[in-house]
């Protein structure tokens, strides 16, 4: 059943972003799952052991489950062992309570405990929230083991030196005495490499094992780690004032140091200016790997497989263009909107639209940089690089559906966006195009409140409705529990006709 503060975010939605509104209803009702775990017979879902997969995948991580319950053929089944795997391992370096003697060794050892039957932990601590995870273990391992040995030696590799990374983390954490901080750009790279960058490595060994995508693209590991480090340091930008609160910074020192003395004094009452730098600073180092992810997308060819690496790629660059200058980055953790994330979604089809997403958002935080910025400049290269790149590979005057131009006319109309460099065409013709343009977005306009306004009648006719049936309910309760009262009524109705029709009978006669 819906709830009545659902309803509310729904109906401000509709206010204030009708086209959000409009995806988030679509997605909600209409869009059809590309795959379904239920009815794919290679997923695996007829076992209990995998089921019960899919649920912890469920409850670890409901966004990264439905893009994975959509993957074609064996892949659902296999990322989500693989994910698992390394969610429980991520489990175990999180955990505060466990001591460093016994996590360090732990984390070191987790691939081997992929081979042996039956294996689970007990001893995570009571406030981690992921800890039925690790309880429940062994039917990862079960069906880790059913898995082609081509996938097996994938994620094994993969959480082997994952493991060695976090645990060489972990160590320099207690050495600090729970005041772990990333101190260079080198360092925060490596970091992010062994957290993030290697899942990226793993899938794309797991997509060239499964044959639904080309050999070659397991070998390309600069551009499947930049894909896992541009989703890495986008969510540590974000979480900056959660790790902060939790005694870790993981933003580098070589950034944050330039600006205070202390990571905590970013977010004290006078520091706006410094912390909003440290922030571009930050927002420069995620930005690198935009390029990068844009090339590794338009190397996937299956459907499934590119809807499941490019969502999260376009949800960082919005996530990177809404923290942008944004001080409340340093307060709490900030997020884009539902409705905006599901309209990503449905658009993260093809490279193309992609691209168009990624240009578009980088042109928005270019918009947002101020020139006392002292990565004012970088913000420029960065986000011109994203640009030049879509540009490049997607020219804006190529427009799909449309007719190649030939004539000067044809690109006064709007078919060709080079019309600036070329010799002016008639006045006329530049009128006519403006004014179709005009009719064009309000046309767009009117759509979206003409959606708004079926929203509105929609929820409107329901309150009536119910309001209806309460008020009928009420009055045949009230009819009921008056029993003596109706009868009387009933009998003096029924008398009155009964003298009436004699009446008229004797009448008659």
């Amino acid at each position: 059943m819906v709830k009545v503060a659902d309803l509310g975010k729904l109906l401000l939605l509709a206010l204030t972003h009708p086209g959000e509104a409009r995806s988030l209803i679509t997605y909600k009702i209409w869009r059809d799952p590309l795959n379904s775990i239920e009815s794919n017979p290679e997923s695996g879902w007829d076992r209990p052991d995998m089921k019960r997969c899919y649920e912890l995948l469920n409850l670890t991580s409901r966004s990264f489950a439905a893009v994975i319950h959509e993957l074609d053929g064996d892949l659902s089944r296999v990322v989500a062992i693989f994910y698992l795997v390394l969610r429980a391992l991520d489990t175990v370096e999180d955990d505060m309570s466990l001591p460093i003697e016994t996590k360090a060794p732990l984390l070191e050892a987790f691939y081997q405990k992929l081979d042996q039957d039956g294996w689970n932990f007990q001893d995570s601590g009571p406030d981690e929230k992921d800890r039925v995870l690790l309880q429940e273990f062994q039917v990862v391992v079960a069906e880790f083991k059913r898995l082609d040995e081509r996938y097996q030696k994938a994620i094994r590799d993969i959480t082997r030196l994952m493991g060695q990374g976090m645990s060489r983390y972990a160590k320099l954490h207690a050495e600090s005495g729970g005041k772990f901080s990333v101190d260079t750009l080198a360092s925060f790279d490596l970091y992010c490499h062994y957290v993030a960058g290697l899942v990226g490595e793993g899938l794309s060994r797991l997509f060239s094992a499964s044959e639904k995508e080309s050999p070659y693209l397991g070998e390309q590991l600069t551009l499947s780690n930049s894909m896992g480090l541009m989703l890495q340091k986008t969510n540590i930008l974000r979480d900056f004032r959660e790790d902060v609160d939790e005694g870790r910074v993981f933003w580098p020192a070589e950034i944050w140091s330039k600006y205070v003395s202390k990571p905590e004094e970013l977010h004290a009452p006078g520091n706006e200016d410094k912390a909003l730098w440290a922030l571009s600073e930050m927002t420069v180092d995620a930005l690198a790997h935009a390029t990068d992810a844009l090339d590794y997308l338009s190397l996937l060819s299956n459907q499934s497989v590119f809807n499941f690496c490019a969502i999260p790629q376009v949800m960082a660059i919005a996530t990177l263009e809404r923290c942008f200058m944004n001080y409340d980055v340093v307060q709490r953790n900030v997020k884009i909107r539902k409705g905006e994330a599901v309209s990503l979604i449905m658009a993260s089809t093809n490279p193309r639209d992609v691209a168009y997403k990624f240009r578009d958002y980088a042109r928005k935080i270019h918009a947002k940089a101020r020139p006392n910025d002292p990565s004012f400049v970088k913000i420029a290269v960065l986000t011109g690089r994203i640009e030049q790149w879509t540009e490049t590979r997607y020219p804006s005057f190529i427009q799909v559906g449309m007719p190649v131009p030939e004539t000067c006319e044809d690109w006064a109309l709007g078919r060709d966006a080079r019309i600036k460099q070329l010799p002016g065409p008639p006045q006329e013709v530049l009128e006519r195009r403006a004014r179709a343009e005009q009719l064009r977005q309000h046309q767009m306009g009117k759509a979206d409140y003409t959606f708004l306004a079926m929203v509105i009648g929609g929820m409107l006719f329901m309150a009536l409705l119910v309001l209806g049936i309460t008020g009928g309910s009420v009055w045949f309760l009230a009819l009921r529990e008056n029993a003596p009262w109706s009868a009387k009524l009933l009998e003096s109705a029924s008398a009155s006709a009964s003298e009436a029709a004699a009446a008229t009978i004797k009448s008659e006669l």
